[in-house]
Protein backbone atom coordinates (compact mmCIF):
# COMPACT_ATOMS: atom_id res chain seq x y z
CA UNK A 1 0.00 0.00 0.00
CA UNK A 2 1.45 3.49 -0.89
CA UNK A 3 1.40 7.08 0.74
CA UNK A 4 -1.70 8.73 -0.62
CA UNK A 5 -2.67 12.75 0.05
CA UNK A 6 -5.45 13.28 2.51
CA UNK A 7 -7.57 16.01 3.82
CA UNK A 8 -5.80 17.34 7.30
CA UNK A 9 -9.41 17.72 8.72
CA UNK A 10 -9.69 13.62 8.34
CA UNK A 11 -7.07 12.78 10.69
CA UNK A 12 -7.84 10.78 13.95
CA UNK A 13 -4.67 10.32 15.75
CA UNK A 14 -3.61 11.25 19.17
CA UNK A 15 -0.83 13.24 19.43
CA UNK A 16 0.01 12.68 22.75
CA UNK A 17 0.97 9.07 21.38
CA UNK A 18 2.16 9.20 18.49
CA UNK A 19 4.31 11.98 19.61
CA UNK A 20 5.86 10.66 23.14
CA UNK A 21 5.01 6.86 23.12
CA UNK A 22 5.22 6.04 19.47
CA UNK A 23 7.80 8.69 18.45
CA UNK A 24 8.62 10.15 14.62
CA UNK A 25 11.30 10.51 12.00
CA UNK A 26 11.93 14.20 10.88
CA UNK A 27 13.64 14.62 8.16
CA UNK A 28 15.07 17.30 6.28
CA UNK A 29 17.09 18.03 3.30
CA UNK A 30 15.88 16.90 -0.18
CA UNK A 31 16.04 13.35 -2.08
CA UNK A 32 19.84 14.22 -3.34
CA UNK A 33 20.88 15.02 0.55
CA UNK A 34 19.28 14.60 3.82
CA UNK A 35 19.60 13.15 7.49
CA UNK A 36 16.93 11.97 9.03
CA UNK A 37 16.97 11.54 13.18
CA UNK A 38 13.96 10.12 15.80
CA UNK A 39 12.12 12.72 18.05
CA UNK A 40 9.79 12.28 20.48
CA UNK A 41 9.43 15.60 21.11
CA UNK A 42 6.75 17.93 19.41
CA UNK A 43 3.41 19.55 19.51
CA UNK A 44 0.42 19.73 16.56
CA UNK A 45 -2.00 22.65 16.72
CA UNK A 46 -2.96 26.38 15.00
CA UNK A 47 -0.50 28.93 15.02
CA UNK A 48 -1.02 32.12 12.72
CA UNK A 49 -4.35 31.04 11.37
CA UNK A 50 -2.30 28.15 9.98
CA UNK A 51 -2.34 24.39 11.02
CA UNK A 52 1.43 23.68 12.74
CA UNK A 53 3.43 21.39 13.52
CA UNK A 54 6.74 22.46 16.15
CA UNK A 55 9.30 20.28 16.47
CA UNK A 56 12.93 20.52 18.03
CA UNK A 57 16.45 20.05 17.37
CA UNK A 58 19.62 20.58 19.35
CA UNK A 59 22.18 21.82 17.47
CA UNK A 60 24.50 19.41 17.88
CA UNK A 61 22.29 16.92 16.25
CA UNK A 62 23.27 16.39 12.49
CA UNK A 63 20.09 16.96 11.20
CA UNK A 64 20.10 20.40 12.94
CA UNK A 65 21.65 21.75 9.72
CA UNK A 66 19.86 20.39 7.49
CA UNK A 67 16.58 21.27 9.34
CA UNK A 68 18.12 25.18 9.56
CA UNK A 69 18.75 25.12 5.70
CA UNK A 70 16.03 23.93 4.78
CA UNK A 71 12.59 25.50 3.39
CA UNK A 72 10.63 22.16 4.84
CA UNK A 73 10.69 18.92 6.48
CA UNK A 74 9.23 16.18 6.88
CA UNK A 75 7.54 14.54 10.29
CA UNK A 76 6.38 10.58 9.74
CA UNK A 77 5.19 7.91 11.88
CA UNK A 78 5.64 4.30 11.51
CA UNK A 79 3.87 1.31 12.21
CA UNK A 80 4.96 -0.80 15.53
CA UNK A 81 6.53 -3.47 13.35
CA UNK A 82 9.54 -0.51 12.31
CA UNK A 83 10.62 0.70 16.11
CA UNK A 84 13.90 -1.29 15.15
CA UNK A 85 14.49 1.21 12.23
CA UNK A 86 13.59 4.22 14.78
CA UNK A 87 15.62 2.80 18.07
CA UNK A 88 18.66 2.94 15.22
CA UNK A 89 17.92 6.32 13.71
CA UNK A 90 17.74 7.68 17.35
CA UNK A 91 20.65 5.89 18.39
CA UNK A 92 22.85 6.94 15.81
CA UNK A 93 24.39 9.64 13.39
CA UNK A 94 23.98 10.27 10.05
CA UNK A 95 27.86 12.01 10.02
CA UNK A 96 29.01 8.71 10.78
CA UNK A 97 26.58 6.04 9.11
CA UNK A 98 24.32 6.14 5.86
CA UNK A 99 20.42 5.23 8.11
CA UNK A 100 19.26 4.53 4.79
CA UNK A 101 21.76 1.28 3.65
CA UNK A 102 21.51 0.19 7.30
CA UNK A 103 18.19 0.18 8.09
CA UNK A 104 15.95 -0.45 4.64
CA UNK A 105 14.28 2.91 4.94
CA UNK A 106 13.12 3.76 1.19
CA UNK A 107 13.43 7.61 0.65
CA UNK A 108 10.33 9.04 -1.27
CA UNK A 109 9.86 12.82 -2.35
CA UNK A 110 6.71 14.69 -1.27
CA UNK A 111 5.76 18.16 -2.27
CA UNK A 112 9.54 18.82 -2.16
CA UNK A 113 10.19 17.22 1.25
CA UNK A 114 11.74 13.38 2.02
CA UNK A 115 9.99 11.09 3.68
CA UNK A 116 10.18 6.85 3.71
CA UNK A 117 7.69 4.80 2.20
CA UNK A 118 7.24 2.62 5.35
CA UNK A 119 5.64 5.64 6.89
CA UNK A 120 2.10 5.03 7.51
CA UNK A 121 1.36 8.67 8.05
CA UNK A 122 3.52 12.08 7.01
CA UNK A 123 3.22 15.87 7.35
CA UNK A 124 5.26 17.94 5.14
CA UNK A 125 5.90 20.92 6.76
CA UNK A 126 6.82 24.18 5.15
CA UNK A 127 8.90 26.75 7.68
CA UNK A 128 7.76 29.31 9.53
CA UNK A 129 9.73 30.10 12.19
CA UNK A 130 12.55 28.98 14.15
CA UNK A 131 14.07 30.29 17.14
CA UNK A 132 16.71 28.87 20.35
CA UNK A 133 15.20 28.35 23.39
CA UNK A 134 16.50 30.57 26.36
CA UNK A 135 16.83 28.50 29.40
CA UNK A 136 16.90 31.87 31.03
CA UNK A 137 13.19 31.88 30.51
CA UNK A 138 11.82 28.32 31.99
CA UNK A 139 9.15 29.46 34.46
CA UNK A 140 9.00 25.67 36.05
CA UNK A 141 12.83 25.21 36.39
CA UNK A 142 12.76 21.62 36.28
CA UNK A 143 13.04 21.84 32.50
CA UNK A 144 15.98 22.72 32.82
CA UNK A 145 17.19 19.68 33.58
CA UNK A 146 17.72 18.11 29.86
CA UNK A 147 20.53 20.74 29.01
CA UNK A 148 23.90 20.47 29.97
CA UNK A 149 27.36 21.61 28.29
CA UNK A 150 26.83 18.15 26.66
CA UNK A 151 23.22 18.61 25.75
CA UNK A 152 23.02 21.80 24.28
CA UNK A 153 19.99 23.92 24.13
CA UNK A 154 17.07 22.59 21.49
CA UNK A 155 15.88 25.55 18.56
CA UNK A 156 12.10 25.44 17.86
CA UNK A 157 11.25 24.63 14.10
CA UNK A 158 7.48 25.88 13.86
CA UNK A 159 6.59 24.79 9.98
CA UNK A 160 3.08 24.77 8.26
CA UNK A 161 1.54 21.44 7.00
CA UNK A 162 1.59 21.57 3.77
CA UNK A 163 0.59 18.62 2.59
CA UNK A 164 -0.63 15.32 4.82
CA UNK A 165 -0.02 11.82 3.35
CA UNK A 166 -1.57 8.20 4.66
CA UNK A 167 -1.80 4.79 4.37
CA UNK A 168 -4.56 3.82 6.56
Amino acid sequence: MSLKPINIEELNINPFTAIGKEWFLLTAGDINKFNTMTASWGSVGVMWGKNVITTVVRSNRHTFNFINNSDTFTISFYPQDCKDILNYCGSHSGKVVDKVAETGLKPIELNGGVAFEQAKLVFVCKKLYAQQLDINNFIDTSCSKWYSDTNPIHTAFVGEVVAVYSKE
